[in-house]
């Protein structure tokens, strides 16, 4: 009977990391999941930002004009950066932890099929004790009693020692993945932020580079009914650069990714929402809405 309660114990720290690994990156995936969402309506606000810049430009003065339209064009830049670093979120993190649902799923039954056996060899002890003490006698149907537990115990046995195959290996798979998951996590950011800096940079010195002064004079000799000095052209929209950073965004899928924007722009506004806990059971909610 010690034996059985040593396996019992060591069933219940396996049960227990299987479902700590259930309950822990459910709520990481719900999360990042989050994160990314936050992320792309950042972006989609950011589109519109620019989209206004180019509107307001057309109202102003030529130094302005140009100056605007480059801000605009760093803008529209850091986006694609920005839609690149949600399009990684999705595929280096979220579906990684997402697959985690159909992993503990299968450990789960492993250690449901283990109890079974276990409680087999339960039955059998508690039987043979129940004959020792009504009919200690009775050899012939102790003996076989003896034979059912032992058969019982040799099946435990060999259950138990797959079933720590089984969660060893679990175990071992998600250390791995947590680390890969969150470094993948952490590269993203830092790419996404270092080449928004390199942009941002610029953009900062195109502001600096302004002629507020030549703009001045342009406006006066507006004001005074002098024309033609500068060029009056307006501004066409901003499209975003073709050069996005990382190797697997297509042009299809930059199509797919604008036609989202539109869409996300009308469904999402800026409220700060709570996000469900990723079921990883595989009856909760997915990632998008």
């Amino acid at each position: 009977m010690n034996i059985v309660l040593s396996r019992d114990s060591g069933v219940r720290v396996m049960e227990n990391t299987v479902t700590n690994a259930e309950k822990y990156f459910g709520q990481f995936c719900s999360l990042l999941a989050a994160y990314a969402r936050k992320t792309a309506r950042l972006r989609d606000k950011a589109d519109q930002l620019v989209k206004q810049l180019i509107d307001f430009a057309n109202t102003e003065n030529p130094e302005l004009r140009a100056t605007m339209r480059d801000f605009a064009e760093h803008l529209a830049k850091v986006q694609d950066y920005r839609q690149a670093e949600v399009e990684r979120l999705e595929t280096k993190v979220i579906s990684p932890l997402k697959l985690y649902g159909a992993q503990t799923k299968q450990t789960r039954a492993e250690i449901k099929k283990f109890k079974h056996i276990q409680n087999n060899e339960i039955k059998q002890l508690e039987k043979l004790e129940k004959l020792r003490q009504k009919s200690p006698s009775d050899r012939q149907m102790i003996s076989q009693a003896e034979t059912s537990v032992q058969r019982a115990s040799v099946d435990a046995s060999r259950s138990t020692h797959q079933l720590e195959e089984t969660v060893y290996a679990f175990q071992k798979q998600k250390l791995k993945d947590l680390q890969k998951i969150f470094s993948d996590f952490v590269t993203i950011e830092m790419v996404f932020h270092a080449k928004a800096v390199e942009v941002y940079s610029s953009a900062f010195q195109t502001l600096e580079n302004y002629d507020l002064e030549r703009d001045l004079q342009d406006f006066r000799d507006k004001m005074r009914g002098v024309y033609g000095h500068h060029d009056t052209r307006p501004l066409t929209n901003t499209n975003p650069s073709a050069s996005v950073p990382w190797s697997f965004a297509s042009q299809s899928a930059q199509s797919t990714i604008q036609s989202q924007r539109k869409e996300e722009e009308v469904s999402e506004d800026d409220s700060s929402e709570e996000a469900p806990v990723e079921d990883l059971t595989g009856e909760g909610h997915g990632l998008h809405k």
